[in-house]
């Protein structure tokens, strides 16, 4: 099956998922890992839409239905791909997530510098998120840390069509446990998904970047539910 890799903030496609794209591979899938524009090409003045665009366009060159597989405040963006393409996912699969509503901020979560968010250390991401880091592994991330262009961490989520709630959505849980996930979509604190009509729930056990820190594992549970695909 085809699948389409799609990383959180500050990540760009040729670094995050390098230890995943083997082991898919040799469970015979056909992996690709994408570079989101403004996130590792080097285009400064990238906007969400040109990010929707992009992943649209690669949902469309797919042979079949694909398994999109979108991480942290990307779980937006990949659920606005669904929106635009709800006939053409196999599965959205939602790594340390959940998307937002039509009209909220995509990621205006953190300072805007000079037309960009910079990573912004650690310090915010302490405790279960990166306690599964090492050091040198922090330094690495940090180091590689793409800033996310102004028009794309504050752009506005925009969704029209509700056919995209009969796509198949898994939420793999890390820094946060399945069950937990379960409770605030049952109690509506994840609107966008209390609505879906398939949500599967899969913990894995890890910190906020499994690709980096279980490899192995997450590529293991994109494998199960490509197979449920």
């Amino acid at each position: 099956m085809d699948i389409l890799l799609i990383g959180g903030l500050w990540l760009d496609g040729s670094t995050a998922w390098d230890a995943v794209v083997p082991a898919l591979r040799e469970l015979g899938h056909r992996p690709r890992p994408l570079t989101l524009p403004g996130q590792g090409d080097g285009n400064a003045s990238a906007t969400l839409e040109d990010q929707v665009a992009a992943v649209v366009a690669a949902v469309d060159a797919s042979a079949g239905k694909p398994l999109l597989v979108v991480h942290s405040a990307a779980c937006s963006l990949g659920w606005m791909v669904a929106d635009a393409r709800p006939e053409r996912i196999a599965d959205l699969v939602m790594i340390g997530g959940f998307p937002h509503d039509d009209g909220h901020p995509y990621a205006d979560l953190f300072e805007v510098r000079d037309g960009a968010m910079a990573f912004p250390g650690w310090e915010p991401f302490a405790g279960a998120d990166s306690a599964d880091l090492g050091e040198e592994l922090r330094e690495r991330l940090a180091a590689d840390a793409v800033p996310v262009p102004e028009k794309v961490a504050r752009g506005t989520v925009r969704l029209n069509d509700p056919r995209r709630y009969r796509v198949p959505v898994t939420v793999l849980c890390p820094e946060f446990t399945a069950e937990q996930a379960r409770t605030w979509v049952a109690a509506g604190d994840v609107p966008a998904l209390a609505l879906a009509e398939r949500v599967e729930f899969a913990d894995i056990d890890s910190g906020h970047w499994p690709m980096f820190s279980r490899p192995a594992e997450l590529a293991k549970l994109l494998d199960e539910v490509a197979s449920r695909a």
